[in-house]
């Protein structure tokens, strides 16, 4: 629970720290979240679900939610997202459906909760004529083709992206990811976390990369939304080496987001466009769409979340490197994954001593190569193949001192089957798609498509 009510104004940066504080948790009461998303089309010719232009649409996929239990959340009268217990509907720029989960304690639950809904998701789907896909980069539609959702949050930042970056706006409309939540217990703990977390996403990159189309046809990467978000917004996106320098705290981060340019700011429902603008000028009553008022800690959290780099740092840590795919499976493994490297102390300990000794250059390879060169990107005397099998095994250790099993008697890391298979075959997710896209599908994207949405909630 935040120990500032979101409406208090800001006075000083102390209270910027805080609320970043306020997040930490006995492990005891750690927990686990998952976000999901996924693109949508229309049955009839697979172009691109619209908003309301024509059914179906995804106006009529919200108001399906709805009755089914979903309570709307609208924005000028449209309904945005939906919330249901302690779970989330949300809608990316380009119509992305995403699913955000409950804080749950493990893999288990995640596994339950994430079939149950796409049981529900594909039944209402089915009736309504509309198809989903789980892959992290949009295969065919180029971003003329593809709506804009009625946010105004998203309209600020379709103008300002052009100008940082060459993808942003590909990261908006064209991308989808699995992203996973993980706690921390205090200042030394979320340090030793976001530096592992940090370091090993290019691993991660590799194990989940699912996106090697572009515009029909095989591309160049086996990662394109790792690729695209590598050309996004220099000023709130990457790897951040400071995370790995002395002095790595609370406050580093709250100074690195501070010096982020702003969005917008929210008042009395309405998006005021900041864009470019600076949080710290804010604090100062210097804003000049809002000259002479101080922001709130609710402005701060708006603000928190329009950066998005590798770990992104809120009242946890948010892991983002992974691409959308095969939900029922994949999300539950890297909920595993996450869970056997961060909430083993033994695997966390094992994991930082062995990427403490990686330099700035050797991370800033690895990140720079796994999209297009996957397992077989060289590191030291081996390759990305050489540490994912490391990574399963600390996890896998991790999970069975966790000792947390199902009801026939399982420990979580029955879930990294489907990772420690890729890895054993030497061959991504993208890799598959490739082959396939090659040989069953005849080269031709208007018959992988189809077969890649019918295989969605098979």
């Amino acid at each position: 629970m935040d120990f500032y009510p979101q409406g208090s104004v800001i006075e000083n940066k102390a209270q910027l720290i805080e609320y970043l504080i306020s997040g930490c948790k006995s492990p005891e009461n750690f927990r686990l979240g998952a976000e999901q998303e996924w693109f949508l089309y229309k049955d009839s010719d697979y172009q691109p679900a619209f908003y309301d232009e024509s059914e179906p649409c995804i106006k009529t996929l919200l108001e399906g939610m709805s009755n089914l239990g979903w309570q709307p959340i609208e924005e000028n009268g449209n309904i945005v997202a939906l919330s249901r217990g302690t779970c989330g509907i949300t809608l990316e720029p380009g119509g992305q459906f995403e699913f955000v989960g409950s804080a749950l304690q493990n893999a288990h639950q995640t596994k339950a909760e994430i079939q149950a809904f796409c049981t529900e998701l594909g039944s209402l789907a089915d009736k309504l004529s509309l198809s989903f896909l789980a892959i992290g980069h949009q295969p065919k539609h180029s971003r003329s083709e593809i709506p804009w959702m009625p946010k105004a949050r998203y309209e600020v930042m379709k103008s300002y992206m052009p100008g940082r970056g060459d993808l942003g706006l590909d990261m908006m409309q064209r991308t989808c990811a699995t992203q996973v939540t993980a706690d921390f217990s205090d200042e030394a703990d979320m340090v030793k976390k976001f530096r592992v977390g940090l370091a090993l996403q290019p691993i991660v990159v590799t194990l989940f990369a699912n996106s090697p189309f572009k515009d029909g046809q095989v591309g160049e990467y086996l990662s394109h939304r790792d690729a695209v978000w590598s050309d996004t917004d220099p000023d709130r996106c990457g790897y951040l080496p400071f995370v790995f320098q002395d002095g790595m705290g609370f406050e580093r981060y709250v100074d690195w987001v501070l010096d982020a340019p702003m969005y917008f700011v929210i008042r009395n429902r309405k998006f005021i466009d900041a864009s470019g603008l600076s949080f710290r000028d804010f604090m100062e009553g210097r804003l000049s769409v809002l000259p002479g008022q101080l922001p709130t800690l609710s402005d701060w959290a708006d603000h928190l979340s329009t950066v998005f780099p590798q770990v992104r740092l809120k009242h946890f840590l948010e892991l983002r490197g992974a691409d959308s795919g095969d939900a029922v499976n994949r999300l539950p493994a890297l909920i595993a994954l996450w869970a056997g490297l961060l909430y083993d102390s033994q695997s966390l300990d094992a994991a930082w001593d062995r990427i403490q000794e990686w330099t700035v250059d050797e991370r800033l390879e690895l990140e720079s190569n796994v999209a297009r060169s996957g397992f077989a990107t060289p590191f030291r005397e081996g390759t990305v193949k050489d540490l994912a099998h490391w990574i399963l095994q600390l996890s896998r250790d991790g999970l069975e001192r966790r000792g947390i099993c199902d009801e026939s008697g399982a420990t979580e890391s029955l879930y990294l089957q489907p990772l420690q298979q890729v890895v054993d075959s030497g061959q991504t997710f993208a890799e598959a798609l490739k082959q396939s896209f090659s040989t069953r599908w005849c080269k031709n994207m208007d018959i992988a498509l189809p077969a890649m949405c019918k295989e969605t909630f098979s």
